[in-house]
């Protein structure tokens, strides 16, 4: 873990010296020094108080590289299509993923007219009107409108309008979602 460099990064950013950090926590130079060197493994405790000094949650220090914010640029978006669908993936992998998909009339979103799946999906029509059915549930939303359910009940939304459905999904869980549209 790397954890001193961190410190230091938010420290710099900032704009925090040494000695400031050092008379708002009691810590001393050179022990604030071996920690941003990562020659010293400070405890929770000591961490903590350089957390709140800093203004940042505990747990953000602790946080591995690959932890930390990801960035998919407009020109460097995944791009897929499944049967008449074209979907724009917005997120890296991980477990919530965000994707655009565009729909034409008549054309439903999934395997087949109703599936399910683990985890959590939450829905907003950015244009057209689609048939969002889940168990006996059923609503006809619009643009701006938006909808969420637990995905493992069987679900489908439908394009039932004249014109192109474009939405943008949400997709929480804890397993693989390459497999999802």
């Amino acid at each position: 873990m790397d954890i001193g460099t961190k410190i230091r990064a938010i420290r710099n950013r900032k704009n925090i010296t040494i000695t400031q950090m050092c008379e708002a926590t009691g810590l001393s130079k050179g022990f604030i020094s071996n920690v941003e060197n990562n020659n010293t493994s400070p405890s929770i405790n000591t961490l903590n108080t350089i957390a709140e000094f800093l203004k940042v949650p505990l747990p953000y220090l602790l946080l591995e590289k690959k932890q930390h914010m990801r960035v998919v640029r407009k020109d460097d978006r995944r791009t897929s299509s499944y049967k008449n669908l074209k979907i724009e993936h917005l997120t890296s992998k991980g477990p919530l993923q965000l994707r655009i998909v565009e729909s034409p009339p008549g054309v439903a979103i999934g395997e087949d007219e109703s599936h399910a799946h683990e985890g959590e999906e939450c829905h907003l029509v950015l244009e057209g009107k689609v048939l969002a059915e889940q168990g006996e549930d059923s609503i006809i939303a619009e643009e701006g409108d938006s909808f969420c359910w637990n995905a493992s009940v069987p679900h489908t939304v439908k394009n039932i309008g004249d014109t192109k459905s474009v939405i943008l999904i949400a997709i929480y869980s804890d397993t693989n979602l390459d497999d999802l549209l």
